[in-house]
């Protein structure tokens, strides 16, 4: 079976279409040799079919949502409309659609269903406060974390970086060179692991060991501190915390409130015992529900919830996050009914991924259903902070950042096995994607190159035709001019 562009299917775990041989990389080239550009492939060099396609694949994505909140979406859309970075961000869908259809020469069995993060751009990285106390500077957003190729990461990557550097004006040449620092940084990373010169479980980016903006932005994360944040989105009424009213801060209801307490004891339940804090912190002091979190989370019911912490110090009180859990766009292409089955609800999934994925977790993560559908609780931590591109405007600058991006992504993708249940990745992920690339290195970063230059190219295009599907309200479900007054 070929899937192209404008069909509806996806790709079981690790196969391929059965039309498409193992392409082979050629220089300046796309995938196979003597084949089309990617954008032909893709179907993107006809407006019309590519144009449903785009429409399609996000109607069928987020329709549940979009009819739950379209007002949220309405933002939402409005906001992936700035730029066509912005569109990628929000189109995740889009991508695991395009890439499902295109033949992956990196992956076996094995390598096919390895733990990814499923939305690796290059906004998601930031610190946080592991669960040894320690500042780390690591992929940060697990929402769209599920099982599929190790390469989809990597592609999905090095794709943003080209488009990140289109936007800053970088040329083509440099940005080729910008793409091939991380992939060479990412074998490099996992090879490290195979002969054990580094520890998956110990090699983390910390103030230590970093150097640049992303040591600066741990230094930047260590003057913050929970009564900074505490004192931000909290007051005090008598002798104790609240939450400070506010926008995005919603009131419940006692029928609501009883439900999310509810719920909050179920939570308790999915932390690991080892992990656990004395059952005094998880005194529940106030709930509120919440909106108006990032382009990937629009239509999201959350709540927030303040809990009493180590002690009785109104300066030691905690923040959680009770968000709903998304479907994972790269499970819309896995078809692997292993990995489905796994998950409870999508909480639990994101949850399960995220302990998979970054070693040392947030001791306070954990998931929970509110009418049967899932949701993830973690710490709104004081410690946490995004990578900021604006200030990144030089390739000299941003080449050590990508250096480091490329060691996170391996890290993530090497200490999956050791931290997943191992009737989901029985193997060591670092020598399976080590044996999959061999002693082509070479070939491997010319095919991640080629794939970010051209498929920037293709979100370029496809960010103008999304904005005038949307501006023309051909998208159903959500309508710009919904918002507009008369």
């Amino acid at each position: 079976m070929t899937v192209t562009p404008g069909d509806r299917g996806g790709s079981v775990c690790g196969a391929l279409p059965d039309a498409v041989s193992p392409p082979v990389p050629r220089p300046g080239g796309c995938i196979i040799e003597g084949m089309a550009p990617l954008a032909e492939i893709l179907s993107a060099t006809d407006p019309e079919r590519r144009s449903r396609w785009i429409v399609d694949t996000l109607v069928e994505a987020f329709a549940d949502l979009m009819s739950a909140a379209p007002e949220a979406f309405r933002v939402k859309f409005r906001k992936m409309a700035a730029d066509p970075f912005a569109f990628y961000r929000g189109s995740a869908p889009l991508f695991y659609a395009d890439v499902a259809t295109l033949a992956d020469p990196w992956v076996d069995e094995r390598t096919s269903r390895v733990w990814i993060q499923g939305d690796l751009h290059a906004e998601n990285f930031g610190t946080y406060m592991d669960g040894d106390g320690v500042l780390i500077f690591d992929v940060n957003d697990f929402d769209e974390a599920y099982l599929g190729h190790f390469t989809w990461d990597v592609q999905r990557l090095a794709a943003s970086i080209a488009l990140l550097g289109w936007r800053k004006a970088i040329p083509d040449a440099g940005i080729d060179q910008l793409v091939a620092g991380y992939a060479r940084a990412y074998v490099d990373q996992v090879r490290r692991f195979v002969e054990a010169r580094e520890d998956e479980h110990d090699h983390a980016l910390r103030i230590d060991n970093t150097a640049g903006p992303v040591h600066e932005l741990l230094l930047r994360s260590r003057l913050s501190s929970r009564l900074g944040l505490l004192d931000a989105v909290t007051e005090t009424e008598g002798y104790d915390r609240v939450f400070r009213h506010g926008p995005g801060v919603r009131r419940l209801g006692d029928a609501e409130h009883a439900t999310v307490v509810e719920a909050f004891g179920r939570y308790l339940t999915t932390i690991p015992a080892d992990r656990r804090l004395p059952d005094p912190a998880y005194v529940i002091k106030d709930v509120v529900g919440r909106s108006g979190f990032g382009i990937g989370s629009a239509g999201l019911p959350a709540y927030t919830v303040l809990i009493e912490g180590l002690n009785q110090a109104l300066d030691n009180d905690i923040v959680l996050s009770m968000k709903q859990g998304n479907v994972a766009a790269p499970s819309r292409v896995v078809t692997d009914p292993r990995i489905a089955d796994y998950f409870r609800h999508h909480g639990h999934r994101t949850a399960v991924s995220q302990r998979a994925l970054q070693a040392h977790t947030d001791r306070l993560l954990g998931s929970t259903e509110i009418d049967g559908v899932g949701y993830v609780v973690s710490e709104l931590s004081p410690y946490a902070r995004d990578l900021e591109w604006d200030e990144l405007t030089e390739p000299r600058d941003i080449a050590p950042v990508l250096d480091h991006l490329g060691r996170a992504s391996a890290k993530i993708h090497c200490v999956a096995d050791a931290d997943s249940d191992q009737s989901l990745v029985g193997f060591s992920t670092e020598e399976a994607i080590a044996a999959s690339i061999g002693d082509r290195d070479d070939e491997f970063v010319g095919w991640v190159c080629t794939f970010a230059r051209e498929y920037a190219a293709v979100v370029r295009d496809d960010h103008r035709r999304f904005v005038d599907a949307f501006r023309s309200d051909a998208i159903p479900g959500v309508q710009a001019t919904a918002g507009l007054d008369g």
